[in-house]
């Protein structure tokens, strides 16, 4: 049976014990029992190889670690420029970034400088949502997606984009609040953009450094970062990602955006092997120096809130065959990244790709993996399916354009039928092919909603789905096309003089 990765979204999550405990003993991986499945190097290399040569996706590089082994750690396919993906091509990673700023708020927690329940504008007087709601959104509700922000009630994506975490929590000034602090779950970036600038003032270091300094130099990634916006991912070498076309990957630059606290970090498959070691040791890197205690880690990872599946900077459920899950995605439009965690078997799973949301080829591979982990069926791919569905929309698409140029030749024909009715009823049935132009319109907002009410900018749907967007706008231009020479038709159709009356014949024998 095919494993499905489920992400319960939802609130707060457990207590933390404020003290750093005294390092433990590093876990070793867990022996395996006769009839238990191994993932080995040959598993990944396999599955992973048969991946590429039946989908769009470009390039991959993927860790798996177990216990404080590391498995593999590897890349897979080609770079857009062409560069052999390797273990140490540096990736982004997009919201799997969370859990990097969750571990980071939860340092200064153990410190004691931080506490997760009380209102963030006690350490960030700058925090400037103006719903007096505002006032009680803690700490934890930043990092539990609960604080009441959402991309309803700020448009994150649409807005100017920021070029520091300062001015990511300045601009702030517009958001709405949507529902009460700690009464709904809505994922939004500007929750991270927050915790990180939190991070900053009450340590007094940029977020960039104090990550370095507290994170990765401690566990050893010496070649991950983070960065400030997608211009930055690019000058850390992030390779152009794609995005699928008919099967095909196609080479996009990533559009501008803000990254930093929500999106920012910039890593290898190496470094990712040392974070998930991290996390399956609780707390202890593979270089042997601890960056939370064993309760933080344990904190990050439970779920809790209205679906108890939220924790911190990580989400708790399950795989299909029942066993606990511990997982965090990313998505932007050009790569996605996924993690987690399998605890029953000591497994830590990263995968980063070098294709957009539309392809979801990271959370793919990663179900593939974990299913190979519990000894069951990989699922399939999306790549026949997104195929499927591109040709369909060609289909379609030529379709809408046949419609049109059909119903602009015979806008004559139609307007005459209508000419001696009611101006009103003549207007109204000019309409109907307006239609596909309002829906092509607001196909950003269907997107959103489609996206759990995420943010979704028009100028970017093609990055979502190329051939979507082109049939919308095929459709949109017919449809435009049809109102507009039915309407000028009918217009003329009225305009023109009556046909003569013939004269009456003159009476017989006149």
């Amino acid at each position: 049976m095919s494993v499905r990765l489920r992400a319960a979204r939802a609130g707060a999550a457990a207590a933390l014990a404020a003290a750093v405990l005294a390092p433990v003993p590093a876990l070793a991986a867990p022996p395996p029992a006769a009839d238990t499945p191994v993932l080995d190097a040959a598993a990944v290399d396999a599955y992973l190889t048969d991946y590429l040569d039946s989908s769009a996706l470009n390039g991959a590089a993927v860790a798996v670690t177990r216990g404080t082994e590391v498995v593999h750690t590897a890349g897979y396919g080609t770079t857009s420029g062409g560069d052999p993906m390797g273990p140490d091509t540096p990736m982004g990673v997009a919201s799997v970034s969370k859990s990097f700023t969750a571990l980071a708020v939860m340092r200064l927690v153990e410190e004691g400088r931080v506490d997760l329940d009380t209102p963030v504008r006690a350490y960030l007087p700058e925090f400037p949502v103006p719903d007096p709601r505002a006032d009680g959104i803690t700490v934890r509700h930043l990092l539990t997606h609960t604080s009441g922000m959402s991309d309803a009630g700020f448009a994150e994506k649409s807005e100017p984009q920021p070029a520091d975490l300062a001015g990511a929590v300045a601009r702030l000034e517009g958001a709405e609040l949507v529902s009460d602090p700690g009464a709904e779950y809505h994922y939004t970036n500007p929750n991270y953009h927050v915790a990180a600038r939190l991070v900053e003032v009450v340590s007094g270091r940029p977020f960039a450094a104090y990550l370095d300094a507290e994170v990765f130099t401690p566990l050893g990634m010496d070649a991950t970062r983070t960065v400030e916006t997608s211009a930055d991912a690019t000058a850390a070498g992030v390779p152009e990602g794609h995005v699928a076309l008919f099967g095909q990957a196609l080479a996009l630059p990533e559009p501008h955006g803000y990254f930093n606290g929500a999106g920012g970090v910039v890593t290898t498959a190496d470094d990712m092997a040392a974070w998930l070691i991290a996390q399956n040791n609780e707390g202890v890197g593979p270089t042997g120096e601890r960056v939370l205690s064993a309760e933080g880690v344990a904190a990050t990872h439970t779920g809790g809130g209205p679906d108890g599946g939220t924790g911190l900077g990580w989400n708790a459920g399950e795989t299909d065959g029942g066993a606990p899950l511990v997982e965090h995605g990313g998505i932007q439009w050009t790569f996605t990244a996924y993690q987690m965690l399998l605890p029953d078997s000591g497994y830590g799973i990263a995968v980063m790709a070098d294709s957009g949301l539309g392809g979801g080829d990271a959370y793919a591979v990663a179900a593939g993996l974990a299913a190979l982990a519990e000894g069951a069926e990989p699922p399939a791919g999306p790549a026949r399916a997104l195929l499927a569905g591109d040709v369909v929309l060609l289909v379609l698409g030529l379709g809408a354009a046949a419609l049109g140029v059909r119903g602009v030749r015979r806008s004559g024909v139609w307007a005459r039928r209508r000419a001696g009715a009611p101006v009103g009823w003549a207007a109204l049935r000019c309409l109907p092919p307006l239609v596909p132009v309002a829906v092509f319109a607001s196909a950003h907002r269907l997107a959103g909603f489609l996206t759990g009410g995420r943010d979704m900018p028009w100028s970017l749907l093609g990055y979502l789905t190329p051939m979507g967007t082109a049939f919308l706008a095929v459709a949109a231009v017919a449809g435009g096309a049809v109102a507009v020479a039915r309407t000028a038709a009918l217009v003329r159709a009225r305009r023109a003089p009556a046909p003569p009356t013939a004269p009456e014949p003159a009476p017989a024998g006149v």
